[in-house]
């Protein structure tokens, strides 16, 4: 292939305005997940989850399988493997290194039960790809449904507990002195990432499911140190990232997820330049006023 063939592989807008009022609902479904990607990525930082983010995906992938080959909603399929990986990494790997050898365990477990599934699934291999680079564009109402509904458990939930844990993610040991329940926090937090996990894989698919949930945070955190505005930011690299990226891939004939994660890549180096260009500009600053006061 060629470089010309590579770009309209990739980039074809001829047909855009035809197409754009066609996947409204899987639009919507990018900006829902965003909002949940971009929310649960902070705390996802914060409590040092990333590796269990991956974990839980693998599970998740092998649920989604297991749903597609008895054929069953592979969404219900997606999210049974991640709520039940991401309990069982809270019940069983309270402290940190015992839950990346946990993860450890799980990652290879999961991805081998769902690549069994998929041997096993005779139907059409589109499926079958797009439970790993993601399928969004293919959203109906129904489904659409399905995802908000559990969209507004998850934001309804971490509002709830958005204070104790925030405090119990910054300092455990000082939260639990003053009372808070640190391990329940725990198992809760883990059960809506597990949600919030399940819902990222119909964007990105499992293998990039990082994409969404780590990268806008950690953009976020590059550019600015105050919680409030971490959690703002985060959301709206999310969401850039997810509608943009299916935006983009309108004008192509590759899956979304190259998209997708190419925007959340280009955010986060935009953010590791302007990091930079401030530092660089207070060592500067604080040289002069050095200089000045010598």
């Amino acid at each position: 292939m060629d470089l010309r063939s590579f770009f309209d592989a990739v980039f074809d807008f001829s047909d855009y305005g035809e197409l754009l009022p066609l996947v409204s609902n899987s639009i919507w479904a990018a900006a829902i997940l965003g909002l949940v990607g971009g929310l649960i990525g902070t705390f996802v930082l914060m409590r040092d989850l990333a590796f269990a983010v991956h974990g839980i995906a693998e599970l998740s992938f092998a649920g989604a399988s297991f749903a597609l080959l008895i054929g069953v909603n592979v969404v219900v399929g997606s999210l049974a493997g991640s709520v039940a990986a991401a309990v069982l990494l809270a019940v069983m790997g309270l402290r940190a290194r015992d839950r990346n050898s946990i993860i450890g365990v799980i990652m290879p477990f999961g991805l081998g039960l769902g690549i069994l599934f998929l041997g096993l699934y005779e139907g059409r291999s589109a499926n079958k790809f797009g439970l790993l680079t993601g399928q969004i564009v293919a959203v109906d109402t129904v489904q659409l449904n399905l995802l908000a509904g559990v969209a507004a458990v998850v934001i309804a939930a971490l509002l709830f507990i958005w204070r104790p844990l925030t405090f119990a993610s910054a300092d455990p040991d000082l939260a639990e002195a003053r009372g808070v329940p640190v391990r329940v926090l725990s198992v809760v937090f883990m059960f809506l990432l597990g949600l919030s996990v399940a819902l990222s894989i119909q964007v990105v698919g499992a293998l990039l499911v990082l994409s969404l949930l780590i990268t806008p945070a950690a953009a976020a955190l590059l550019v600015t140190s105050s919680p409030r505005l971490v959690v703002f930011l985060s959301v709206l690299f999310a969401l850039a990232s997810s509608v943009g990226g299916i935006l983009l891939a309108l004008g192509g004939r590759i899956p979304i997820s190259p998209y997708v994660t190419t925007v959340s890549f280009a955010i986060y180096l935009v953010c590791r330049v302007i990091r930079r260009l401030r530092g660089g500009h207070r060592h500067r600053q604080l040289s002069a006023n050095t200089a000045t006061a010598a």
